[in-house]
């Protein structure tokens, strides 16, 4: 199991990253390593440090409990995920528009949202 938590952490790490907008490189410098060393830990090549840990959650604007978030369920969701042809977040077309959701004020997310909500109800009586 070890290994499973270096790779799910590694994923919830790039996850929030391409949603910060950061590169590998600009992430490496915030924390003081080379892009490489991002790169093992994003694929769970490379084990994370305590402090490296907490330099991360610190770059990257999350508690440290934000990368074990959904650690018990990485099993169900891994196998989810292969079932279904991949995990979506994990996409660029998601962190496009993740990100570019973010960018808009509160009002108009919410309005996008109960847009988005209201699509999905009509093709579900359609």
């Amino acid at each position: 199991m070890g290994n499973e938590i270096d790779v799910h952490l590694g994923k919830r790490l790039r996850r929030r990253r391409r949603l910060l907008g950061l590169t590998q490189q600009q992430l490496a410098g915030a924390c003081g390593v080379r892009f490489q060393q991002i790169q093992k830990y994003e694929c769970g090549a490379n084990r994370i440090s305590a402090a490296r840990l907490w330099q991360l959650s610190e770059a990257l604007e999350v508690p440290v409990a934000y990368f074990y978030d959904g650690l018990s369920a990485a099993a169900q969701a891994r196998d989810a995920a292969c079932d279904s042809g991949g995990e979506v977040l994990a996409s660029k077309e998601t962190m496009d528009l993740i990100r570019a959701y973010y960018q808009l004020g509160e009002r108009p997310r919410r309005r996008l949202l109960d847009l988005a909500k209201s699509l999905n109800g009509d093709s579900e009586h359609g």
